[in-house]
């Protein structure tokens, strides 16, 4: 017997919220990325710890504020907690990897693709991790077309929201990248969600049950709280809001040794202060006693 499945109990209230975390939580891991590459080296790391739980916890949420709206007719819903939250674990374990890659090695060629499809494989499996923690009187079924449709999405959404990390620019700037990750996120989770079909064993007793707002609500409060203390320290750090394209790099910043810059080629150097410029017919290795005359 088929199960009557509703993605959308409450209309259009759940996507729009879950987009909206989607687009925090990247917008908070993107510049957290991207300030990774304009600090000292021993500062890179936690910048981009901090951007990988960032973007993890959001996509984690959206994902479930967008279950919120799931239902099936025939059959209460619930939800296993520990894997649940493994799906959190995956997601966190997954993008940091992918965003380590791109942090240390650069947002181009091998490291963006490399980083890319691991952060996009990480969404994937964080999304479909956390349907397998689903308990309901029935069996999940997918449909493999389109399940490999939102992969791609995920790998794609990803790969283009690295690449943005990787592009030292200003706060309006990952404003509009967070905003297209958001929305292809939803997109790649609404696509994952049209493979489902329910089987149901048969008609449960008490097809009414708990909501799922009243059972996933608690179990989103910290990653909720964690996504506030992030927005804390990225509204609080002057660097991270105000940014501009025209940002200094860490080696290149004042007080900070920087590779020395090689001779232009076919230029002589400037001479010293108390020698002259070597002349036609003059020892080049003798110093003048003339004070030295602007050139």
């Amino acid at each position: 017997m088929q199960g009557t499945v509703d993605g959308f109990s409450y209309g259009l209230v759940t996507p729009l919220v879950a987009y909206f975390m989607a687009c925090l939580g990247g917008a908070l891991g993107l510049r957290c990325t991207t300030r990774s590459m304009l600090v000292a080296h021993s500062w890179r790391a936690g910048w981009l710890a901090l951007g990988s739980v960032a973007i993890a916890s959001g996509i984690w949420t959206m994902h479930f504020i967008a279950m919120m709206g799931f239902a099936v007719e025939e059959t209460p819903v619930h939800y296993d907690k520990p894997t649940t939250f493994a799906s959190l674990g995956v997601a966190i374990v997954m993008v940091g990897i992918g965003i380590f890659i791109v942090g240390y090695r650069g947002a181009t060629g091998t490291a963006l693709f490399t980083g890319g499809t691991i952060t996009g494989l990480g969404v994937a499996s964080m999304h479909y991790l956390g349907m397998a923690g689903m308990r309901l009187n029935g069996k999940l079924e997918y449909n493999t077309l389109t399940v490999s449709a939102s992969v791609v999405i995920g790998v794609v959404a990803a790969t283009a929201a690295l690449w943005a990390a990787g592009q030292v620019r200003g706060f309006l700037w990952s404003v509009g990248a967070s905003l297209v990750m958001g929305l292809a996120v939803s997109g790649m989770h609404y696509v994952g969600m049209a493979a489902l079909s329910v089987h149901l064993h048969g008609t449960s007793n008490n097809p009414g049950g708990e909501s799922a707002a009243a059972l996933l609500a608690p179990m989103m409060i910290g990653p909720l709280v964690f996504l506030c203390l992030a927005g804390v320290v990225v509204m609080f750090d002057p660097l991270m809001v105000m940014g501009k394209p025209d940002w200094t790099p860490t080696d290149r910043k004042p007080g900070i040794p920087a590779h020395p810059a090689a001779p232009h080629p076919g230029r002589r150097p400037s001479p010293r202060p108390g020698q002259d410029r070597p002349g036609p017919g003059r020892d080049r290795g003798r110093r003048s006693s003339r004070t030295p005359q602007s050139w």
